[in-house]
């Protein structure tokens, strides 16, 4: 089954959930075009999404998705955070900060039932999750919804296990992708695989639509991933440049360079998530031991990249991006989904 049929939408796309690069006018704009618009909420509140709730009724009564995130809450631990501080340090002295003055913050919250109360009262077409799902008693708050579910696999087995707990769909993601992992059964980096190669094989393993997402920038990748047997594609990156999106402008500049490599990072919140290497990156490693679990890192960092940003560069900003940027374009998104699929639906 494409995923047309399955959310009552046009085209065979997702527009992959941003959370920090986006708000509903992304999503709104879209759904509108054909796809599946998507709405981030780990960085929202229930207030906060209550109102993009009613700011997208009052606008459009297309399918919308909205994502949160399902990872469980580490314990706070003083003595991680302070070796963690204290790697930062000869930064905090570059710029003038005290990191004695900087409270322990965390900018991500898995979903819990005051959200669960949200969707209640504003039951989306689709949900969807990072990070596995959550416990039993808020999905089922969720099916009781009416929702379609949705969650991310970044391995054969996350596939069989995201089957085995009834949802609708699985969003493959490959190694190419931008933002966090969605890894929740294995964090070893080495188990990931690439999307062409990630999406055959849980096809062929599952009996769920299956959702090609990492490295798609453009209708030869879109008209790959369904010839693989994908049942619909999620694009994030691509849409990164639209007039929609909140990004910086210091995200857009390095959005330009096509060519500058990225890594996965755990620098910016504890947990791996792809962006475009920058300073911090690359004289702590992408991948350090000091930083606190996903997603207490978050804090610490913070103050040095509203300092450097002030200063008009990106040294310490978590510059999100998949592998592939050649197809963002600075248009709206409406036109970016329609050039995208533009005689594809034909072809």
């Amino acid at each position: 089954m494409r995923i047309e049929e399955l959310f009552g939408i046009d085209l065979p796309l997702i527009q992959a959930p941003m959370a920090g690069a986006q708000d509903v006018a992304m999503a709104i704009a879209v759904s509108e075009a054909g796809g599946l618009g998507s709405l981030p909420c780990a960085m929202l509140t229930p207030d906060q999404l209550r109102a993009e709730l009613e700011n997208i009724r009052t606008v459009t009564d297309k399918p919308v998705n909205l994502n949160f995130f399902s990872h469980t809450m580490p314990t706070y631990d003083l003595n991680r955070e302070q070796q963690w501080r204290a790697c930062l340090q000869p930064y905090y002295h570059e710029h003038g900060i005290d990191p004695g003055q900087i409270p322990p913050g965390v900018s991500r919250n898995p979903f819990d039932h005051k959200m669960a109360e949200v969707l209640e009262a504003y039951p989306p077409a689709v949900v969807s999750f990072h990070f596995g799902l959550p416990k039993p008693d808020l999905l089922q708050r969720v099916r009781d919804c009416g929702c379609k579910i949705l969650s991310s696999a970044t391995t054969v087995a996350e596939a069989r296990w995201l089957e085995e707990q009834g949802i609708d769909g699985i969003i493959a993601q490959g190694l190419e992708a931008g933002g966090h992992r969605g890894f929740f059964l294995n964090t070893d980096l080495n188990t990931q695989l690439g999307t062409m190669a990630l999406v055959p094989q849980i096809v062929a393993a599952t009996d769920l639509p299956v959702i090609a997402a990492g490295g798609i920038a453009d209708r030869t990748g879109i008209k790959a991933a369904l010839s693989l047997g994908a049942a619909g594609v999620q694009l994030g990156t691509v849409f990164l440049l639209c007039d929609e999106s909140r990004v910086s402008d210091i995200h857009r500049q390095v959005l330009l360079d096509v060519e500058s490599p990225t890594a996965l990072t755990n620098l910016f919140s504890g947990g791996p998530a792809r962006g475009v290497v920058n300073r911090v990156m690359s004289e702590l490693g992408a991948m350090a031991e000091a930083p606190p679990p996903f997603p207490l890192a978050t804090g610490a960092i913070g103050p040095l990249r509203t300092a450097a940003e002030q200063q008009g560069i990106g040294d310490f900003s978590p510059l999100w991006s998949g592998q592939n940027r050649t197809g963002c374009r600075s248009v709206p998104a409406a036109s970016l989904v329609n050039s995208l699929f533009e005689g594809l639906q034909q072809g």
